[in-house]
């Protein structure tokens, strides 16, 4: 059987997450991708910046529009390492990016398969594709360790 190994994105979003949980923050990390390349990144930062909007897709949703200077980012990907909130979410289908990849699945905070499922509603404008999974127990072990060290 031919070894797969992740996307460079996904592996550069949980990079991003392990930086997060080094500065005290929740392991989550985002890339923004257009065309192959990474054009933002960002990991949370509520507790550094006082920010509780400060998650990591809001923040390289940021990034990525005022890279490219526009707000709708619809040739556009998301990789991310946990399951996106309905704030990340909504903010995601504002932002219209055309594709979402996300690791561990989150029952108790995430939007997309759990909750509020955003993507699903009738009301939502705008609907990414959506690919679940990706270097899922990387995501998963760096986030019950942090856990794990603060209880």
């Amino acid at each position: 059987m031919a070894s797969w190994t992740l996307p460079q994105p996904m592996k550069r979003a949980l990079e991003l997450a392990q930086a997060s949980a080094a500065a005290g923050e929740v392991p989550v990390g985002a890339v923004i991708t257009r065309d192959g390349a990474i054009i933002a990144e960002a990991h949370n930062t509520p507790r550094e910046t006082c920010d509780p909007t400060a998650h990591a897709e809001i923040l390289a949703i940021r990034r990525a529009a005022e890279a490219l200077g526009q707000e709708r980012l619809n040739d556009c990907e998301l990789w991310v390492t946990l399951e996106p909130c309905a704030m990340c979410a909504g903010a995601i289908v504002h932002a219209r990016l055309a594709k979402v990849y996300y690791g561990a699945s989150d029952p108790k905070g995430g939007a997309v398969e759990h909750g509020a499922r955003v993507f699903e509603q009738e009301q939502c404008l705008h609907k990414p594709e959506v690919y679940a999974g990706l270097g899922e127990e990387k995501a998963a072990d760096m986030l019950r360790e942090f856990f794990r060290e603060r209880r």
